[in-house]
């Protein structure tokens, strides 16, 4: 009895949005959420696929490492979020904007 194997759906795009979750976290965090968040939806369905009838399917590997691709690309996102949010909350908007006036306040708490 030999059967076919055939890839697993999405094994592929899971890796990519693995690998892309790492290099969008500077994007202020949201971008690198929103993929590692995506990628690990199609990563639990494709592994629930996989796990039915692991003789049937191919590109399992690929599942797991954008998995845990997704994984480090959501903890360095939301932790790039909240260094932005602190870093907004600390010294404003406007002064994030304006390197004189960023270099200025940092000068002040360095004195401190």
């Amino acid at each position: 009895m030999n059967q076919h194997q055939e890839p697993l759906q999405n094994a592929t795009l899971i890796l990519v949005l693995g690998i892309l979750s790492i290099l969008t976290c500077c994007c202020y965090g949201v971008v690198g959420i929103v993929l590692g968040v995506v990628t690990l939806v199609l990563a639990n369905k494709a592994t629930a696929t996989y796990s039915e009838n692991p003789e049937l399917y191919t590109g399992f590997q690929n599942v797991k490492i954008g998995k845990i691709l997704a994984i480090i690309g959501l903890v360095l996102s939301v932790l790039y979020l909240i260094l932005t949010i602190w870093a907004i909350m600390t010294f404003g908007w406007e002064t994030l904007q304006d390197q004189e006036l960023m270099q200025e306040k940092l000068r002040e708490m360095m004195d401190q």
